[in-house]
């Protein structure tokens, strides 16, 4: 075991036994000295999934992040429309051995896609766009090239939405310190290090995860307000919001990168660089905190009740978290049960989760700074929602033979 992992192992185990306590909460094991739920999430962290007819099986925090090789993950949780607690954990930095705070940014990968849906459905409730109409109406620097498929019906801001528009492209590796990054244009063209974005089915047809079908949206939206779309996102979405240290910047300017994760491989080696670079912004390239994902999903709850229209009306936010036949929202995914919009988020170095009642005023958001950090994020927003008595997201149930 290097040195800096076992700096870090210190520093998390030190972190997590001077956590403060909060209010008791009944329904933590009796083990658990603290009743709360951050403690029971720091010291009784539920595993994501479980063995039918097994005991339930659970750790510390401190001892996954050691155990996958996680150095940082920062937690909010949003309880009853404020955030109840957010705290952070282990290190942003290991080289300096910088802790992660609540304030520390972290690159939200394809969560940047549900917080993005927001400025594409401003420009369809001004009535500027129509939400099932051509997007090539709208594209005035590129345009989704004509081929057999859109023949037989054209890719609308719905289906780029909804990951029914038959486009190509399902992810992005970014770029490293060494690569040049095309812009937009370029992603959308191939001129980078993913294939062309183009229709390879017939659009409507069926589903289909795709990072390029948010790379169009991202087009149509700068298009159409004639700037860049993290200016566009900045004014329209995130500042609204009171999303201020957010930013789809990329790369992240220098004077942005105050209190920033590095991201790290699953051998605990740093991503070359601290991080890439992702010109697929609407896609992958948010940089937040879990404390302000929290606040868009707060947003999103008081516009789907109607109490707020800072950014989209009731009407229209009420389509945003209405599933389809293939549980997707305009650009959240929808829980099977119908009761929580929720995204994960997967980018070099960084893995986070994040899940929200629709019809409530609670969720839990988790960021980690690690490839390794999927199960972690997930068995903190699994033993979150234990804590809280809320329905989900729960452990998976598996088999003993499977």
């Amino acid at each position: 075991m290097n040195a800096a992992r076992i700096a870090l192992i210190a520093w998390t185990a030190s972190a997590l036994a001077c956590a403060p306590p909060s209010t008791p909460d009944s329904s933590v094991p009796d083990r658990v000295a603290d009743g709360s739920p951050e403690a029971l999430v720091e010291s009784s962290l539920m595993p994501a999934f479980t063995i039918r007819g097994e005991p339930v099986v659970r750790s510390s925090l401190a001892d996954r992040m050691a155990e996958l090789g996680v150095p940082g993950v920062s937690v909010a949780v949003l309880v009853d429309g404020e955030i109840a607690w957010a705290r952070g954990y282990g290190l942003a930095v290991v080289e300096s051995g910088r802790p992660v705070t609540p304030n520390t940014l972290f690159q939200a990968a394809s969560i940047s896609k549900p917080v993005a849906a927001l400025a594409a459905l401003r420009l369809v409730e001004s009535g500027r766009v129509d939400l099932d109409g051509d997007v090539n109406a709208h594209l005035t620097s590129w345009r989704v090239p004509d081929n057999a498929f859109t023949e037989q019906g054209p890719v609308t801001l719905r289906g780029l939405l909804t990951h029914r528009a038959g486009l190509t492209v399902w992810g992005f590796p970014g770029y490293g310190p060494d690569e040049e990054a095309p812009d937009g244009r370029g992603v959308l063209d191939g001129r980078g290090n993913t294939d062309p974005v183009r229709v390879y089915k017939a659009p409507g047809e069926s589903w289909q995860y795709s990072g390029g079908g948010y790379t169009v949206m991202q087009q149509l939206v700068a298009d159409m307000a004639g700037k860049p779309f993290a200016a566009v996102m900045r004014e329209e979405v995130l500042d609204p919001i009171g999303m201020s240290r957010s930013t789809y910047e990329q790369p992240i300017p220098p004077e942005r990168q105050d209190d920033i994760a590095t991201g790290y491989r699953s051998d605990g080696e740093p991503v070359p660089g601290g991080w890439h670079t992702y010109p697929e912004q609407a896609a992958a390239g948010l940089w937040t905190t879990p404390s302000e994902l929290a606040l868009y999903a707060r947003e999103l709850q008081r516009a789907w009740r109607g109490e707020s229209t800072r950014v989209l009306g009731q009407a229209l936010a009420r389509q945003m978290l209405t599933p389809d036949a293939d549980d997707w929202g305009l650009g959240p995914a929808i829980s099977e049960d119908g009761e929580r919009f929720r995204h994960g988020g997967s980018n070099q170095g960084f893995r986070c989760t994040f899940a929200a009642y629709i019809d409530g005023d609670d969720g839990v958001f988790v960021m980690t700074n690690s490839d390794s950090g999927s199960e972690l994020a997930a068995q903190i927003a699994i033993t979150v929602a234990h804590a809280y008595g809320w329905s989900g997201p729960r452990a998976e149930e598996r088999d003993e033979t499977r």
